[in-house]
């Protein structure tokens, strides 16, 4: 009877992930509106508590969803564009700054084979390819319109979101109460406390990691652009987006913004000292704000399972594996957590010996 359950659940989980497979390119946009759907439910909550209806605190939160996006559309998008022009602009003035300056200096001072890198092929090719057109905006729209039915697929994917996701958020607490009332009856207790357990992990990471991603992207590009850093919005934003895994965002970015720094200021030493404290300062704020404050330490997930489970669900599933992969993470994090106490208080640890052996 044991054997039959745990062949039923072996059985679905190997069905879900076949399901997965084969319809993950139409996965993304119902996944995204989850996603979206969960970091929303606490805020809706909330405003239940307060006396508003279901449908009415659904209606207030995508409202505030909707006003924070048509900001970030109108103010920091066309502002990252430009910097992306500028950056596309500058490219064949910084490969012949690390070719001609950098790489020298390298060269000499840890006694490298001359030549060790040539960036002969790569500057040509992008030579080239500006040579051909300067329009960005015209190279991403002609690759957007070569298929029509990959645009409408967009525009469709675009349009779904919002509209799975209301959905889901009006409906998620009679939902979740459905699915529990489909839980085998003699393992509810377990399986709601082993559900608790990586909503809060779950929870803490994504809605925590990101604030956590936005106050560093705020605090990087703020101050890259007072100490005049060029191309400081575009840095501080990248920096920011890394930061899903503690400590990417800080290494990524400060090294971006020292080669920028030494291609713009020339090695000047206040400038690069301003650059050096502006990262400094953003992970000290993380390590002591905003960590502590916003995601708490019942995260439990190393960075390098971030990482690999990040990298391993873009392998197999894409996108929408990308997705998939911090909730799984979690959950078998969760699960292992539970199988190493099992296996401490069983006696294969314990090392109760057979009288009879």
């Amino acid at each position: 009877m044991a054997g039959s359950r745990r062949l039923f659940w072996i059985g679905g989980v190997a069905l879900l992930c076949v399901f997965v497979f084969l319809l993950h390119p139409i996965l993304t946009p119902f996944l995204i509106a989850l996603l979206l759907a969960y970091m929303a439910d606490p805020l809706v909550d909330r405003l239940e508590a307060v006396g508003l209806s279901r449908t009415l605190g659904v209606v207030v939160v995508f409202g505030m969803f909707t006003l924070v996006f048509m900001t970030l559309l109108l103010v920091l998008v066309p502002m990252l564009a430009k910097q992306l022009f500028r950056l596309y602009e500058l490219a064949p003035q910084i490969l012949d700054w690390l070719q001609h300056t950098a790489l020298p200096w390298t060269q000499a001072k840890l006694g490298l084979a001359e030549g060790f890198w040539k960036f002969d092929k790569v500057k040509a090719a992008i030579s080239e390819h500006m040579g051909q057109t300067s329009d960005i905006v015209g190279i991403v729209l002609a690759q957007a319109t070569a298929s029509s039915l990959a645009l409408i697929g967009l525009l469709t994917n675009l349009i779904l979101i919002p509209v799975v996701c209301f959905y889901l958020l009006r409906d998620w607490d009679v939902m979740m109460a459905k699915v529990r009332n489909l839980l085998p009856r003699h393992r509810e207790g377990q399986i709601v406390k082993l559900a608790g357990e990586c909503h809060e992990v779950l929870g803490a990471f994504i809605r925590g990691q990101l604030l956590v991603m936005v106050a560093l992207g705020f605090i990087y590009a703020a101050g890259l652009m007072l100490v005049g850093l060029e191309l400081g919005l575009l840095i501080g934003v990248i920096a920011g987006l890394a930061a899903i895994v503690p400590y990417m965002g800080f290494v990524i970015g400060i090294g971006a913004a020292i080669i920028a720094g030494l291609f713009q200021f020339g090695g000047d030493l206040y400038p690069m000292m301003g650059i050096v404290a502006v990262f400094m300062i953003g992970q000290a704020l993380e390590g002591m704000v905003l960590t502590p404050l916003l995601v708490g330490d019942r995260i439990g997930l190393h960075p390098v399972a971030v990482i690999f489970a990040i990298l391993a669900g873009g392998e197999l599933f894409g996108f929408t594996g990308v997705l998939l992969a911090l909730p799984v993470a979690a959950v078998i994090m969760v699960v292992l957590r539970h199988a190493h106490d099992v296996y401490k208080e069983s006696d294969i640890y314990g090392g109760t010996e057979d009288p009879d052996l």
